[in-house]
């Protein structure tokens, strides 16, 4: 499969057939991934990937806790900030309304709304689930690099005729699947993920993305005629590199139309820093090197 192929056919299936993932494939998979780019070449990520019985007793397992209304675990992260601004806040209502609109759910029927979401909990019907844990001693960048991580792990089951759908909703639910794959304590379960093949019965809708004009500038031309990096500069280009107003005081106030000091000759140097050599003929005795 083609990159860009790969790359836009990658979505969040939330229905999959019984069909086994071989183990291989998940193993070729994983194997790539690992090449994942990651600050420090750190690589942060713990993986488990659970498939057969243990994942048929931990979908089990999680049935039971919402079947009996067991209070969710307390997350070990804030999915979302408390107030979401705009843009970000009309996007994720755009995306309930997507979610629940294609599966006939209005806005206020919270028990439909709750059914939906309960499908999280049997992997919307997976073979396959992978769970990626952090170190909880790492902070935001080593975060970032798992999403670097596990977008690499989608893109490259697209590669293998496979679907996922990533699922930060497992993270509520995190002691029952520490009791399957019993990670040591120091780690923090980020997310699950469903792998498998897709069931193209279930019907969809895909959510859409905002225009490139909201997400991307181009910065294009030279480097402003005004301070270059001071904020607030006039969008007026001109070929300068490195200029600065008039007046600064930094030690990197030169100007770009001010000629650079002349290169010191090696017997410029100040006497203590040149070196010395044996004058001839006189074992012992030292003369500065011409």
């Amino acid at each position: 499969m083609e990159v860009y192929e790969a790359v836009t056919s990658r979505r969040a299936v939330r229905g999959f057939t019984d069909r086994p993932v071989p183990r291989e494939v998940l193993e070729r998979v994983l194997s790539a991934a690992a090449w994942s780019p990651s600050g420090s070449n750190l690589q942060p990520w713990h993986v488990y990937v659970v498939t057969g019985e243990p994942l048929a007793e931990l979908k089990k397992r999680a049935g039971e806790r919402l079947a009996t209304g067991d209070p969710w675990d307390e997350r070990e992260y804030e999915m979302y900030p408390a107030e979401l601004k705009s843009p970000y806040r009309e996007r994720r209502s755009a995306f309930g309304r997507e979610r629940y609109g294609a599966l006939g759910i209005t806005r206020d029927d919270w028990e439909a709304r709750q059914r939906a979401a309960a499908a999280n909990w049997d992997c919307f019907g997976a073979p396959a689930a992978l769970f990626c844990y952090i170190d909880r001693d790492m902070g935001p960048p080593q975060w970032a690099d798992l999403g670097i991580y596990l977008q690499t792990v989608m893109l490259l089951l697209r590669a293998e005729g496979l679907h996922s759908c990533p699922q930060m909703a497992w993270s509520v639910y995190r002691k029952t699947v520490a009791d399957i794959v019993h990670p040591p304590d120091g780690l923090v379960l980020f997310c699950g993920m469903s792998i498998g093949f897709e069931d193209v019965t279930v019907d969809y809708i895909r959510t859409g993305r905002a225009p490139i004009e909201e997400t991307v500038t181009f910065v294009e031309g030279s480097v402003p005629a005004t301070a270059c990096g001071e904020t607030g500069a006039s969008p007026a280009w001109s070929g300068c590199r490195r200029r600065r107003l008039a007046g600064t005081t930094s030690h990197h106030e030169e100007r770009h139309d001010q000629p650079l000091p002349p290169r010191r000759r090696p017997d410029d140097r100040p006497a203590r820093l040149r070196r010395h050599a044996p004058a001839p003929g006189r074992p012992g005795r030292t003369r500065p090197r011409p």
